[in-house]
């Protein structure tokens, strides 16, 4: 064998403190018959340096991510995050992560910019498995390439669909969201936090008396277990129908939706679509993104739905 590429991971997480990282975060490239790759790991995916830079300035097409991801619901479960990363920035991503269930690590996967083409997620045992799929070598040049997307554009055209006279509030991941209950079985509502509006149309395929789900925005800096500026428009499953469960990590649910329409007022191009399906499942090919920054259903879900979200960095603002 030949060694083609190292790189120092630059972003630690909390624990890793005794690590040294390099001074100037090191943009690691190769280049092969089948594309450009970079690579960065973990934490790294969070921040700009150096993932963005890869992709933005250096031009990748592909992403090479070998992880040791504890998974945390509702937005930030390996197979949701990485394959909504891939989406966002245009990318193929392939992610390979330790399968250790005792501290929530599992979930690996090939993504390619229009979703999943496979992807592994196993809490019930330690048995792994290999991932092989095709993929575009380069995605860019690719006619099924999405768009560049205006992340902000039909948001910021159309009224508020509801007042926020219901309007509560509830943590998720220590982040204090503002929302509001989808009362009936599809409307049309609106929830704002700051400078975020969050629009949402939605239909139900029948609504259950069992369950609740919100419609939820958060503009503000996280700052529990790193810091990092979000702004998140979310179609969310509470953990129960008592409202203060909202935001807690839910993994089963029993609502299909005939569609759904999420976008925001966003104020970075930097915006991940992620649709979770109960059984922390993904749903490739079930939804796709507008040039008007609208994230939509293509079908009826397949599956009853956990969340529906944009996942905004706003990176100068950390």
């Amino acid at each position: 064998g030949k060694l083609v590429a190292r790189y120092h991971k630059y972003n630690l997480f909390m624990s890793e403190s005794q690590f040294n990282y390099p001074k100037e975060p090191e943009a690691v490239t190769f280049e092969t018959p089948f594309g450009k790759f970079g690579i960065f790991t973990c934490f790294d995916i969070l921040f700009h340096e150096p993932a963005v830079v890869l992709v933005s300035e250096l031009q990748v097409d592909t992403v090479l991510f070998p992880t040791a991801w504890m998974n945390v619901l509702p937005f930030l479960t390996a197979i949701e995050f990485h394959s909504a990363w891939a989406m966002g920035m245009g990318v193929n991503f392939l992610a390979a992560n330790t399968h250790y269930t005792s501290i929530s690590m599992t979930g690996s996967g090939i993504y390619a910019p229009d979703g999943a083409r496979t992807y592994y997620y196993n809490m019930k045992n330690e048995d792994g498995r290999l991932l092989i799929a095709e993929l575009d070598s380069h995605p860019r040049l690719s006619p099924a390439s999405p768009p560049a997307v205006s992340w902000s554009s039909y948001a910021s055209s159309v009224e508020r669909f509801s007042p926020n006279d219901h309007d509560f509030s509830g943590l998720i991941f220590h982040d204090q969201f503002t929302f509001t209950e989808l009362t009936k079985p599809e409307g049309n509502l609106t929830v704002c936090q700051k400078d975020l509006c969050c629009h949402l149309s939605y239909k139900m395929a029948g609504k259950q008396e069992d369950e609740v789900y919100v419609l939820g925005a958060f503009d503000g800096l996280h700052v529990v277990e790193g810091q990092y500026y979000l702004q998140i428009c979310t179609l969310l499953k509470c953990k129960s129908t008592d409202l203060n469960t909202c935001g807690q990590p839910v993994e089963m649910a029993q609502t299909k939706f005939e569609m759904f329409s999420l976008s925001g007022t966003f104020g970075t191009n930097y915006v991940f679509p992620e649709v979770l399906y109960g059984g922390v499942q993904l749903a490739p090919g079930e939804f796709e993104v507008l040039n008007d920054g609208r994230l939509i259903s293509k079908t009826r879900t397949t599956k009853p739905v956990i969340t529906v979200t944009l996942f905004g960095r706003w990176y100068e603002k950390d």
